[in-house]
Parts: C-alpha cells; structure tokens; sequence
C-alpha cells in the first residue's frame, strides 16, 4: 500500500494540468499554422490566377488594332465618354478624333462577361456584376463583331463589318430561359420559337437605325447574365438605357464607317477608378 502523501499528489495534479496547457497549446499553434498555409497557399493560387488572367488578356489586346474607351465617373454613373484609338502592329496606341459623350445603362455599369476572364475574380466586394434586367451596361473587354441597321446592305456600303438589315422579324431573344438566348435572328428560321420575350430590332423610333453588336455574354451565352448589348443612337445626354452604350447618330455613323473587322476592334468599358487599376495590366492607352 502506497503511502499517503499530499504533496506528490499535488506535484501530479500540476503536471497533468501542464501536459493538457501544453497540449492545447501545441493544438492551437498547429491550427494557426495550418490557417496560415492555407492563406498562404490561397494568396499564391490568387496570384497566379490574376498574373494568368492579365496574360491572357494582353494578348487579346495585342493582337486589336482598333480600340474604343468608355469610360464614367463611377459604377452607377449614366453619362460617360467614349474615346476612339488605332496602332499600326509594335505601336503604341494613338487616339482617333475628339471624345464622344455617352450614356450606358439607366443604373451605371456592371461587370460583365467578356474576354476579360472571370468577372467574380476581377471584382471587388462592392462592385456590380451584370444580371438580366439590371439596367446595367457591361464592364469590361468585348469584341465588336458586327452592325446592323435600318438600311439596306447597299444603303450601308460604308460599314465594314458583318452587316444585317433590321427587319420587323428580327429580334434579340433576352429570355434567358430560351436556347436561343442573348442571339440575334430571324423568326421565321426557328421552327419552334422557345422565347416569352425579346428586342425587336426595327423598332418605331430612330435608336436602332444604326447599331454594333457587342459580344457580351457570348459563346456561349450563360442564362441570367445579361443579352441584347449594344452601341446604338442615344435619346440624350443624362438618358440612360437598358443596358446598351448610346451616342449621337451622327457619332455612331462615324464610327461605323471607321470600325474594321480586319483589325478586330475591341471596346474597354469602365469607370475611371477601374479603368485606371487595369490600365497598366491591360496595356490600355494612357
């Protein structure tokens, strides 16, 4: 039988209770390290992602030589400007004319889907992303890949890009829940039209007499993320749009007869803060 002895017991009990202080410790230093690798790793992977991300993008922009600018104050602003720049191949952009006022969508811009990449991974907490029905214009780099219009293809010899005179059966399908969405086509080459709702492209008023497409949201479309983008004639400054960029007629006629396919011209659209946040990660005109 072991003898009675207070003061071992206690020297046992203080070393139980500094094993478990020492345990927990170890336990809490490991999480941290842990999370720490796992930030870490996280950052690193972010890194990586953004540095595959702008790579990609410059070389889309390398290989424009037509470049059109929209830029506005910020992320809710309806007025903007709209700036024209061309380069020879290894040149540095150079801009074209004057600035051109404009008004996007009737609540600012969002950020949309382009060939920017991700807009998620471009983005903000705070910033918008592009929705169908927001009333938002598109941020970011697109494609301008072809005009449309009132005229007829001879009445619009002066456009250079794929042309398509608007008929009354010509619609851009905007329901998203259509196999046909965000696609600009004749009615009657559907068989079984699946869309509840769509753009008329001959409407009643002048704002579509001339129009470019711009490829937002496209190959291929993802349904709930915005369709039926884009440049056409204003109705006046400080008047916004659905989600179109807008001008003067006389603007975007120059402008059709400047844009050239050969040069696959692209269009930056941005508020200044942005603009200027990708500006050197871009390659865009300073």
């Amino acid at each position: 039988m072991l003898p009675h002895l207070p003061g071992s017991v206690k020297t046992l009990k203080l070393a139980i209770l500094l094993l478990f202080e020492r345990k927990e410790t170890f336990i809490m230093r490991t999480t941290e390290w842990l999370l720490g690798g796992i930030l870490f790793i996280s950052l690193v992977h972010g890194s990586m992602w953004l540095e595959e991300q702008t790579e990609a993008q410059a070389k889309v922009l390398a290989q424009s030589r037509q470049l059109l600018v929209v830029t506005t104050k910020d992320w809710n602003a309806v007025d903007g400007q709209l700036l024209r720049y061309e380069r020879a191949a290894g040149q540095a952009w150079r801009p074209v004319g004057e600035k051109v006022p404009v008004v996007v969508g009737r609540n600012g811009l969002a950020w949309g889907r382009g060939l920017h990449g991700d807009p998620a991974g471009l983005a903000n907490a705070s910033d918008p992303i592009k929705k169908e029905g927001d009333g938002r214009s598109p941020a970011g780099i697109f494609s301008l890949s072809s005009a449309f219009g009132y005229a007829s293809r001879e009445q619009a010899a002066k456009v250079k890009l794929p042309y398509v005179q608007a008929t009354k059966t010509l619609e851009c399908v905007d329901d998203s829940q259509s196999l046909n969405y965000n696609r600009v086509l004749e009615r009657g080459s559907v068989a079984q039209p699946d869309w509840k709702s769509s753009e008329q492209m001959r409407r009643d008023d002048e704002l579509y007499r001339w129009g470019v497409v711009v490829d937002h949201n496209a190959n291929p479309p993802q349904a709930g993320c915005g369709s039926c983008i884009f440049l056409h004639i204003w109705q006046g400054a400080g008047k916004g749009t659905a989600g179109c960029t807008a001008m003067e007629s006389a603007r975007i006629e120059a402008l059709l007869s400047w844009l050239d396919p050969q040069k696959k011209p692209l269009i930056v659209q941005l508020p200044r803060a942005e603009f200027e946040r990708f500006r050197d990660l871009w390659g865009l005109p300073r």
